[in-house]
């Protein structure tokens, strides 16, 4: 039976999670997207050299586990003389894991803009970087936000499994009050609600957002 007691006495002290949560879920998707906007124009690239390496590290990401990621670098990396602790484990497993996603996403956003404005930018002397910057970024924004937020929403609910690597976020903590208190089961139920309650606050910004590009969408 859910213990609401229980409940309202750990939320403090499952909270004390919260701020390793967040700075994974933070850091990882800072440090992925800016590497996933490079993966993804590499992936775009005509050259082999840049593009099947791309094509290579994306199909790996998006057919390797996440929790093999961790252990693999918490408790594998140690076998070769590598040590590297739970939180450090999980920022780069993390990041390598937004990277390969968010990859393909901004590959997707750009490759949408017509390539027509590619050509009238040369024509008027842009070079490759300033047309990149200037006018496909900021459309291919547009189209890229939606699923750029579904992929962070994704993370902060997957943070959940650096738990198993001892990292003391949300999960951790419930987890050490669910065996205190020989009660998984109410731990669990909070636990689902405060990672409801995180991810609604977090739909807030993706709603504006959405609302005001469809807006510019419209006036454009």
């Amino acid at each position: 039976m859910f213990d609401l007691e229980l409940a309202i006495r750990s939320v403090p002290y499952v909270l004390r999670g919260l701020g390793y949560t967040m700075l994974i879920a933070f850091v990882s998707m800072g440090i992925g997207l800016v590497l996933g906007l490079f993966i993804g124009l590499a992936r775009n690239s005509s050259s082999i050299f840049l593009r099947y390496p791309a094509r290579l590290y994306i199909s790996f990401i998006r057919g390797v586990p996440i929790l093999v990621m961790l252990f693999l670098l918490y408790q594998g990396l140690p076998t070769i003389g590598i040590q590297l602790s739970a939180v450090t484990s999980a920022l780069i497993a993390f990041t390598m894991n937004v990277a390969g996603y968010t990859a393909e996403i901004n590959r997707a956003a750009i490759a949408s803009i017509d390539r027509g404005q590619w050509e009238a930018s040369r024509t008027l002397g842009f070079t490759y970087w300033h047309t990149l910057k200037r006018i496909i970024i900021p459309q291919a924004t547009l189209v890229a936000t939606p699923p750029l937020f579904n992929v962070f929403l994704d993370l902060i609910k997957a943070t959940s499994l650096a738990a198993m690597i001892t990292v003391p976020e949300l999960m951790q903590m419930a987890k050490i009050v669910g065996g205190r208190e020989f009660d998984y089961f109410t731990m669990y139920v909070l636990l689902a609600f405060i990672y409801w309650g995180l991810c609604t606050i977090v739909a807030i910004p993706q709603n504006y957002l959405e609302k005001r590009f469809s807006r510019y969408k419209l006036n454009g």
